[in-house]
């Protein structure tokens, strides 16, 4: 059953109790969106519900206000459990519980995430709480420890349940759903609804209402969306240019993988740039710093990978930079919906390398609208830009009181000058903006190597930083190694050979075709004992490389070959070199 009553409406027309009515008018709230309309009733009045929205949609408030509303203060052990597959996601709707509950006496929330301090977590489960919002794994911990009475539990929520399937958590969260009260109340949220998804709602909902508020691959109208097609400069040079250009405020830029992060965000800050990486390696309390810092501003630009930022809200960002094409389309749509919110103006810039022109096309097949190329701004119009924005600094300050000491300054200044006042206003700006800056000086070469590349009428390719930089996804899940799902996906045409002769070419991923992938020679083989799903599990976790992305793989009697995303980072295969598995190091090295 399907309900059809998403138009806005009043939150006071919708049964909620007056304190949250309250609360909602002080943060500025009144009418509801969509999914709010359509499920809040029907949470109120006890249905289980699937809710078909993106991120962005108001969606944490749907299910927040009616759990909220049921609570029962007197009872100090959990009735709501919350399931998020990011500890960022986690803690934000930690924080819109107890903001909405905001003078609700008594009211204790949990957050149990993997890189927190378990004792503190001990603590409060002890001390007593209402509503626990967790990451999978680790409330399979809690569960095992019996680290808290669940038996109370009256609403489950699944929040985001196809990232969680991506992540590898979906089998957590089954054996989750098996261990609270039969009699619960259960709401699942998800962009799109996946067989396995599907199969957990048919098998853990009980008359549940579906409601889906819009298509799953819409995007903000707010949102500007343009193409770079990545050839003739490398992508940090590019990066560098769009950003001295740019009318930006808080910036994401979005890339594969954990090492990346950090490496682009320390070139960003060598020019200058308020840059800062945002990682699955950084611990809790340096992602919750860099978080502060770009809402208040400290930060202006935040490298990060898809699984870091799920769930980051900062309405001050106004520009997401897509440094690598997303392999999930749907993750595209996700990556730029962290702009363009409360009704602002946002951009999204995508780099498309040649070979990756297949996945812009089925991104504009997916939000069904074409995205246009762009050209890098040219060295003469970022100083244009620079002078400009300049120009404006000192019409604002000439519009203020002159302070009487500059004045003073200036007066003894332009008596001393032969030229005037004219001389001591053209050497105070050359202090202040030399023509020649670090946002600027990186482009002019490249601004040469483009023209040749037209004078020669064709297209030299100039090397990138990370080239087809790691086409694998993160697989950034607590620590924990591929479920069984994704080691069977990755083994699937695995075969064996005695022939190290000929170690062969890459083969295309079955079910990613569109992904180019690279062979690579390991020092471990069957004489060493070694099995296919042991190499599987030590890629994933070192190399956070998700099984799907992991190709075939053949064991031979001195050595093995594994098929992997090309582009792998220098610093990642070094580290590869050094794992051991089965004792010997793997010393990986490229086929070819």
């Amino acid at each position: 059953m399907s309900s059809t009553d998403t138009l806005p409406r009043l939150f006071s027309t919708l049964g909620l109790p007056d304190l949250l009515l309250e609360n909602l008018t002080r943060r500025g709230y009144d009418t509801s969106t969509p999914i709010q309309t359509a499920t809040i009733p029907l949470l109120l009045a006890g249905h289980d519900i699937v809710g078909l929205a993106q991120t962005g949609t108001g969606k944490t408030a749907a299910f927040a206000l009616p759990a909220l509303a049921r609570l029962q203060l007197n009872e100090r052990k959990p009735q709501v459990l919350v399931l998020c597959p990011t500890r960022e996601l986690a803690l934000q709707v930690g924080d819109a519980f107890r903001q909405y509950g905001a003078g609700m006496k008594g009211l204790k929330v949990a957050a149990l995430c993997g890189g927190a301090d378990m004792r503190q977590q001990l603590r409060s489960l002890k001390e007593g709480v209402h509503i626990v919002v967790a990451t999978p794994g680790r409330m399979l911990d809690h569960l095992e420890r019996g680290s808290a009475d669940f038996s109370g539990v009256q609403t489950v929520v699944l929040d985001e349940a196809d990232e969680m399937l991506r992540m590898g958590f979906i089998d957590d969260v089954d054996t989750i759903l098996a261990k609270t009260p039969a009699k619960r109340q259960v709401a699942l949220f998800s962009a799109t609804m996946p067989p396995k998804v599907r199969a957990i709602a048919n098998k853990h909902l009980k008359d549940a209402r579906e409601i889906s508020v819009a298509a799953a691959a819409t995007t903000n109208e707010n949102i500007e969306q343009c193409y770079w097609l990545a050839q003739g400069a490398s992508k940090v040079e590019a990066l560098t240019r769009l950003l001295a250009y740019e009318d930006t405020d808080g910036v994401l830029v979005f890339t594969r993988t954990r090492e990346s992060t950090a490496a682009i965000a320390e070139l960003l800050r060598q020019r200058d740039f308020q840059a800062a990486p945002l990682n699955g390696d950084m611990d809790q309390k340096a992602r919750v710093r860099t978080i502060e810092q770009l809402k208040s501003g400290a930060v202006n630009i935040v490298v990060a990978t898809d699984v870091a930022a799920r769930g980051l809200d900062v309405n001050r960002i106004s520009h997401v930079i897509n440094f690598d094409v997303p392999f999930d389309e749907e993750a595209y749509v996700h990556r730029i919906g962290r702009t363009g919110r409360a009704g602002r103006k946002g951009k999204a810039i995508l780099f498309v390398a040649p070979r990756e022109r297949r996945m812009l096309r089925n991104i504009e097949r997916l939000t069904r609208q074409e995205i246009p190329e762009i050209r890098l701004p040219s060295p003469l119009a970022i100083d244009e830009k620079r002078r400009e924005a300049f120009a404006n600094t000192v019409r604002t300050a000439l519009a203020q009181d002159a302070d009487p000491a500059m004045a003073a300054l200036v007066d003894t200044l332009c008596k001393e000058t032969e030229g005037g006042a004219r001389a001591v206003a053209i050497a105070l700006a050359g202090l202040l903006q030399p023509t020649n800056t670090n946002a600027t000086k990186a482009p002019r070469s490249t601004e040469r190597q483009e023209a040749k590349s037209k004078h020669d009428n064709k297209s030299k390719k100039v090397t990138p930083l990370f080239p087809n930089q790691d086409k694998a996804p993160i697989n950034d899940n607590d620590g924990r190694p591929p479920n069984r799902r994704e080691r069977r996906q990755a083994l699937q045409g695995n075969s064996v050979s005695n022939d190290e002769a000929s170690l062969g070419q890459a083969r295309p991923l079955k079910n990613h075709p569109d992904v180019p992938m690279e062979r690579f020679r390991v020092s471990v083989g069957r004489k060493h004992g070694v099995k296919p799903g042991e190499l599987v599990g030590a890629i994933a976790n070192e190399a956070g490389i998700e099984g799907d992305y992991i190709g075939t793989i053949n064991i031979l009697d001195e050595c093995s070959t594994i098929d992997l995303p090309e582009g792998m980072p220098k610093q990642i295969l070094r580290h590869l070199k050094k794992t051991r598995v089965k004792g010997v190091n793997l010393s990986m090295a490229r086929v070819g």
